[in-house]
């Protein structure tokens, strides 16, 4: 059995055998979405995950607005 740490909280997480690189999967401790990055040493990193196309993009000017 594989077991690599989740970058977010920190906690080891148990995955399925044949793992590969690119494998997505959901932190069962932090709900974080991950991917499998690479195989030796095994690591994992935050997944992508792309904006629905039907959400607004933001104009520049509230960017302005917003406080930093």
């Amino acid at each position: 059995m594989a077991i690599a740490s989740c970058p977010d909280c920190e906690q080891e997480i148990e995955l399925r055998p044949l793992v590969q690189v690119g494998d997505e999967l959901t932190c069962p401790h932090c709900e974080s979405d991950l991917v499998v990055i690479s195989l030796d040493p095994l690591e994992l990193d935050w997944a992508y995950i792309a904006p629905a196309e039907d959400d607004d993009e933001w104009d520049d000017d509230e960017w302005d607005d917003q406080d930093l």
